[in-house]
């Protein structure tokens, strides 16, 4: 088989009466192709309910570095929030100010002006604890505060840099997977290994318009009609989605672990075919699981399967396993690129050159790839 450096992860999930992701008029995302319009799920929303999912595969539960905070106001919240409350604002302001600038580029004392950042834990870290010194350098003199402060940020970046060299994890894992992009600081960006598709339905759009009312439980004999008249959108779906992984970029990221890199890839497939995204948790209980998935390890330039349902099928899953299976099938005879290949399916059918598993059986497999992929280029 070929050498594992990319692994590649292609599902089908069902949804019915859900509304996964929604725009900003707050309708499902929508996406034309092939002449149709289909319902979408944004790879953003995708990534947020894998990073963030409370699981037994959750990211943060393969090693104690995991954490990260995606957010304007870290050094607020996170960094300074011990010291604003035992410090005179005088004294932490020109601190503060420092430290905004440095993690936010020129423009960061102005939260409009921020961009929303990915600091992971050791970098927070980091920062609490030089602003922790700074203060103590100042010794309660604002004036002290503002020399302490000005001579910090001279060689804050350089600090910064030797920081994240000497750590295996500076940006969290979730800067480790999916990248991260610093404009005030080139050197601090992270490019990600894991690549995520929008997933779309493989049929054209199934959308209804759900009006809806809320009644007041108070109301009295002569009160009629509703108390709330409301109108939402809900969708049901059949949706493909791929997902890629870059394996030797992961274990570079990873700081070289190849057992964590193994970790990391099996959880991942399992939140991937287990964790469902949605809006509306409430009035629509969005959850499901792949009804097929499929996990590719090759040597060869990824490529989606997504032209399987250019022309779209019908919303059954055995319907579109069959056209994904034909689909791979002519790819292989023309290409013929040997990947090594593992599938569960709901439905019957065998995929071309793959072993039928469970997720368990997926899980450890992929988990074995890191390793073997070393070892291969060794």
């Amino acid at each position: 088989m070929a050498e594992p450096r990319f692994l590649q992860i292609h599902f089908l999930a069902p949804y019915t009466a859900a509304l996964l992701n929604r725009d900003d008029a707050g309708l499902a995302k929508r996406l034309p192709y092939g002449g149709h319009l289909r319902t979408r799920i944004s790879s953003q929303c995708l990534k947020r309910h894998w990073r963030l999912a409370e699981d037994k595969h959750a990211l943060g539960k393969v090693t104690v570095d995991a954490n990260s905070y995606r957010s304007r106001e870290t050094v607020d919240r996170k960094i300074l929030a011990d010291l604003s409350i035992e410090t005179p604002e005088a004294v932490l302001k020109p601190i503060r100010d420092a430290l905004l600038t440095a993690v936010y580029g020129e423009k960061g004392t102005d939260k409009k002006s921020r961009q929303t950042l990915i600091l992971g834990a050791p970098e927070v870290a980091y920062l609490a604890a030089e602003a922790r010194r700074l203060v103590e350098r100042a010794g309660g003199d604002a004036k002290a505060a503002q020399e302490a402060a000005k001579d910090w940020q001279k060689s804050a970046k350089e600090n910064l840099s030797a920081m994240r060299k000497s750590i295996a994890l500076p940006g969290g894992l979730t800067a480790a997977l999916f990248g991260r992009m610093v404009t005030s600081d080139p050197a601090a960006n992270i490019d990600a290994p894991v690549h995520v598709a929008h997933a779309f339905t493989v049929h054209a759009e199934e959308a209804e318009g759900d009006y809806f009312i809320a009644a007041d439980d108070l109301a009295r004999e002569e009160d009629t009609g509703a108390d709330t008249i409301q109108e939402t959108e809900i969708t049901s779906g059949l949706f493909y989605g791929y997902v890629v992984v870059d394996i030797s970029s992961l274990i570079k990221n990873l700081g070289q672990d190849t057992d964590l890199a193994g970790k990391v890839l099996h959880n991942l497939v399992h939140l991937i075919a287990e964790v469902s995204p949605g809006a509306k948790l409430g009035s629509t209980a969005p959850y499901s699981r792949a009804s097929f998935l499929m996990v590719e390890a090759g040597d060869r330039q990824p490529r989606s399967l997504a032209e399987a349902f250019r022309t779209p099928v019908q919303p059954h899953s055995s319907v579109a396993v069959a056209r994904l299976i034909e689909h791979l099938a002519d790819l292989d005879a023309a290409y013929a690129t040997d990947e090594d290949r593992r599938f569960l399916s709901l439905t019957s059918g065998n995929v071309p050159g793959a072993v039928r598993s469970s997720l368990a059986e997926i899980g450890a497999f992929v988990c074995t790839l890191p390793k073997r992929l070393v070892k291969e280029a060794a």
